[in-house]
């Protein structure tokens, strides 16, 4: 079956960089729109993201973007910090294009950044984060100790840049911006779902415990077993029950 069709928007952040996007019209409610944000080194072009664009169109309509530094987007990522901006330009564009309820769904990364977004910007009607990690600089899995290779190192930026289309940005965060099982705890009170693998290779189960833990009701956590990390083993079964759980908690907002 082929994927929904999409069409092309060009965002553009407070702070003045290009965001590539695409937007796939809702099959189901004509009031709800969903943002989607992928995780580091990922981009809404990907099978896996649009495969999950495809599922979620059936609730409302999807807004799927490439972080700043990712794919035909424009600057570098900053890795959780101004990303926060290109969430907005996507939230913003929903609402012009006449959208009454927004919805965010992010994935590893693109999960941080939507806590980290909902809790200082807010302005949206729910936050799901996936396979999000709950704080900064974390090492305790060989797949984030390759992900901290790519970021400090000039090779590993070089070869994020060739391979996965990344381009990162140079030097430290100056501020260390609020990591994101702080962030969770300004959500409230708008409704906040956590989803996270028991087989993620990347964060283990603490992290989500601990996002869980800091925020504030009204909130859900999902523990699911055998998943995995972020898109990539994301199931349509999975997709739906996420998009069945904004639809429960947007329709009285």
């Amino acid at each position: 079956m082929p994927f929904a069709a999409s069409f092309p928007v060009m965002l553009r952040t407070a702070d003045g960089v290009r965001i590539d996007a695409a937007h796939t019209h809702s099959r189901g409610r004509g009031d709800l729109g969903i943002v989607v944000a992928h995780g580091f080194t990922g981009s809404w072009r990907d099978r896996s993201a649009r495969r999950i664009v495809h599922v979620l169109s059936g609730f409302g309509g999807v807004l799927a973007f490439d972080f700043r530094g990712h794919g035909h987007s424009g600057g570098e990522t900053t890795v959780g910090d101004l990303e926060v901006l290109d969430i907005e330009a996507a939230v913003r564009h929903a609402r012009v294009v006449g959208y009454s309820s927004v919805a965010v769904v992010g994935f590893s990364m693109g999960a941080a950044v939507a806590l980290r977004h909902a809790g200082l910007r807010r302005g949206v009607d729910a936050v799901v984060a996936v396979s999000g990690p709950a704080r900064w600089y974390y090492r305790g899995t060989r797949p984030m100790r390759q992900v901290h290779w790519a970021i400090e190192r000039p090779f590993g930026r070089w070869a994020a840049r060739v391979a996965k289309r990344t381009r990162i940005a140079r030097g430290q965060w100056d501020p260390i911006p609020m990591p994101p099982h702080e962030a969770a705890a300004l959500i409230s009170p708008t409704p906040l779902l956590l989803v996270h693998g028991d087989a993620d290779t990347f964060f283990p189960l603490e992290h989500a415990h601990q996002i869980f833990d800091g925020a504030r009701e009204p909130k859900e956590l999902w523990i699911e077993p055998g998943y995995g990390h972020a898109e990539s083993a994301a199931t349509p079964d999975l997709i739906r029950r996420i998009g069945k759980w904004i639809i429960s908690n947007t329709a009285q907002r």
